[in-house]
């Protein structure tokens, strides 16, 4: 790892990515991170880290409707019990009620659910049906206690869901990469999200590093204008270094049989 890092540096340490500049280690692990995504035709935005990820998502999802002539749909749910990260669009829809104390008023439009009850999660989006974006769960309550979805939750989810015409988030910073035995959580469990948010063990912490996968549905509808330009992203988007760093993590991965070891431990 040091040695990948340290090449990455000597040679081009970070350049701007916004369109229409790239790099090739970014276009290399962008390439890599389709290979290995749980959703097809997806597009991905990368950034660095999975606070910034997970706000990324939120408002892609929002601007996802706006594009396909959809403003009304600005509602995100979310669980009870749940982690998004830090940031404000993750804060507000945390369920850990003790990481929002003085942060108010915080992000219009985003409510929680308790977090197993998928009747309560059926109740709400039927009241707000068509004004729900989108909405964002971890697969494996991560921070919040280690708590795996209850039998069929996540597959009545989807159908939801799609019943009502909303996005489905699923945040992976934590259960990504390998963690479940499957290199997605959405792999593990079968089934398909619009978005998924990773971070974490892309880089397993060597170089800060996050992103988010842009399913089809999404992608189709943002990119719907000929004429529309994405106007959100940070400076280090991308960032040579960190794609580097992840590059090489991947490899290791893959050449230890680590998510193969990861299911035979599991199980």
């Amino acid at each position: 790892m040091a040695e990948a890092i340290a090449k990455q540096v000597t040679t081009l340490e970070s350049y701007n990515n916004f369109d229409p500049f790239s790099t090739d280690v970014t276009d290399v692990l962008t390439d890599k991170l389709h290979s290995l995504s749980p959703m097809e035709g997806n597009r991905v935005f990368l950034c660095s880290s999975g606070s910034e990820a997970v706000d990324t998502a939120m408002k892609l999802a929002r601007l996802a409707h706006v594009q396909a002539g959809r403003p009304e749909r600005t509602i995100i749910i979310s669980r009870g019990r749940g982690y998004h990260g830090t940031n404000f669009g993750g804060t507000s829809a945390q369920g850990l009620p003790l990481n929002k104390i003085g942060y108010d008023p915080l992000v219009p439009d985003v409510m929680q659910v308790d977090p197993d009850d998928i009747e309560a999660m059926s109740v709400e989006m039927s009241r707000n049906g068509a004004r729900i974006a989108a909405v964002l769960v971890e697969p494996l309550q991560g921070a919040g206690g280690v708590f795996p979805p209850r039998d069929d939750y996540l597959q009545s989810l989807r159908k939801l869901c799609d019943q009502h015409g909303a996005y489905l988030i699923f945040d992976e910073v934590i259960s990504g990469f390998g963690r479940l035995g499957s290199w997605f959580a959405a792999q593990h469990y079968g089934v398909t999200p619009d978005f998924t948010c990773f971070a974490k063990a892309v880089t397993s912490g060597y170089v800060p590093l996050g992103g988010v996968f842009v399913g089809a549905a999404p992608g189709a509808a943002l990119e719907s204008d000929p004429n529309f330009f994405l106007r959100t992203g940070y400076t280090y988007s991308g960032h040579a270094t960190a794609c580097a760093a992840a590059l090489k993590n991947l490899e290791i991965i893959e050449r230890d049989g680590l998510v193969q070891r990861a299911k035979h431990v599991g199980g």
